[in-house]
């Protein structure tokens, strides 16, 4: 697993198109079914695109990620909104920089997520396997854990479709991937220029960084949740409560201790 290091002040530029407001529909959805949570750890939380709508909404929310930076950005933005902005009713959020493999929260949750392929990044099955006993040890009785991985086939797009670029005024990129088929694992290297101020002379800083995912068989995934310890666990594709079918691209799993 790497840090997201500089690239955490860009993230949020970069990830505007990304569908958050469909992982919060998918766990509102999940949690009809299974019970409303009150506490929620969100793993792998970035810069709390998720984590904020769930306090806003009410929770209590534990957002733990590796990257200090991203915990800043993070932060900074949730501290930064307007008190007109929240609900009376709003939750909270404690931030705290924790491994996915051996958190811990200060109390036990009712519910754990873990959105935007964060498992990817665990690229030896022990590492997934740590991280579920790690959340099976931290939910209530009862509580659930709700995830998503890139399936092995969306891998291999990426793969066939890169290169990616980008070129905007304030931000651009080139994104090459390379896919070890053998096992399902991509490497991204990504150089990133992003413009530093609105100044008409204001520099480009360059942004290096190298992500590596790997994606794994869903039924090993759902083996190693059982022995994790979890009572039920059910496998989605695609944002919606349907089975996976083999065109999937985005794996879901919803999980009760």
């Amino acid at each position: 697993m790497q840090a997201y290091g500089q690239f955490a002040f860009v993230y949020d530029r970069l990830m505007e198109e990304m569908p958050y407001p469909d992982w919060i529909r998918f766990a509102r959805e999940a949690w009809s079914r299974l019970g409303e949570p009150d506490i929620v750890a969100d793993l792998g939380c970035g810069t709390g695109s998720i984590a904020i709508p769930l306090a806003q909404a009410g929770k209590r929310v534990y957002a733990i990620d590796l990257a200090a930076d991203m915990l800043t950005v993070g932060r900074d933005k949730w501290e930064s909104l307007p008190q007109r902005a929240l609900p009376a009713d709003a939750g909270s959020i404690q931030w705290l920089q924790q491994d996915m493999r051996e958190w811990e929260a200060p109390e036990a949750v009712d519910a754990a997520i873990s959105f935007c392929d964060c498992v990817n990044y665990l690229t030896e099955p022990e590492e997934v396997e740590d991280a579920f006993r790690a959340t099976w040890a931290a939910l209530k009785p009862g509580g659930t854990f709700l995830f998503d991985v890139h399936a092995p086939i969306q891998l291999a797009r990426y793969a066939e479709e890169q290169p990616f670029t980008l070129n905007e005024r304030d931000v651009a990129y080139i994104w090459t991937s390379d896919y070890d088929e053998d096992r399902m694992e991509i490497e991204h290297e990504l150089t990133i220029f992003a413009r530093d101020g609105e100044a008409e002379d204001a520099k480009y800083v360059r942004i290096e960084e190298t992500h590596v995912q790997r994606a794994y068989d869903r039924y090993w995934l759902q083996d190693a949740l059982h022995a994790a310890g979890f009572s039920k666990v059910e496998c989605y594709a695609d944002f919606a409560f349907e089975a996976p079918d083999p065109g999937s691209e985005r794996l879901f799993f919803v999980c009760v201790k």
